[in-house]
């Protein structure tokens, strides 16, 4: 075992910090199927709220974890990530009961974390060197990809919410262009301007 641990090595990126208190909280109230009282922080905000939520399924994702739940604060599904709850306490009352079924079509086609119900497909066309890296990931279960004669790829991803999609795209520099939908190449021209002039 020692060996073993020498040999391999697991890297972690961006990976953010959850108490480990409270993770035992939503882990204990998840399995008893009871009913969370959290303080929530929204990161674009700052914004603090205390709200009851009945837990329904962790999800660990690209590093990090995040809580599916529906908010009676909110009257809806909601994702909590776990990193942004500073307060956890277990009530006694019991935790709504929400379908798999229903939790996955909130959940959508979407793409990454982001849920949504209108969905668009992105068309994406990487240059020849990036094209056999692209080719063998997958961005989404219903992506469609092909080469094309250039030696170009050519990758359709459906999302909902184009926030994380742009972060992926744009780790790809010059190597990526958007062909569509419009309005998802002008929020990606919008952002690489505003960086540009960042660097003028």
């Amino acid at each position: 075992t020692a060996e073993l641990r020498r040999r391999v090595r697991i890297v972690g990126l961006a990976q953010r910090t959850v108490e480990l208190r409270h993770f035992k909280t939503v882990g204990m109230a998840l399995v008893q199927r009871r009913r969370l009282r959290i303080t929530y922080v929204a990161r674009g905000t700052g914004e603090s709220t205390d709200r009851d939520i009945s837990p329904l399924r962790l999800v660990h994702y690209r590093e990090n974890w995040y809580l599916d739940a529906w908010c009676h604060l909110r009257d809806g599904l909601r994702n909590f990530a776990l990193d942004a709850v500073t307060a956890a306490r277990m009530m006694d009352s019991a935790a709504w009961e929400v379908s798999e079924a229903t939790l996955d079509a909130a959940s959508g086609l979407g793409y990454g974390i982001f849920a949504g119900q209108t969905i668009q497909w992105a068309s994406l066309r990487f240059s020849a060197e990036r094209a056999r890296w692209v080719a063998s990931e997958q961005w989404h279960p219903q992506q469609e990809g092909q080469f094309s004669p250039g030696g170009s790829y050519l990758l359709r991803i459906p999302y909902a919410d184009h926030r994380e999609l742009i972060m992926d795209i744009l780790k790809h520099g010059v190597h990526c262009e958007v062909l569509g939908p419009p309005a998802l190449r002008l929020a990606v021209a919008d952002e690489v301007r505003g960086m540009g002039e960042k660097y003028c």
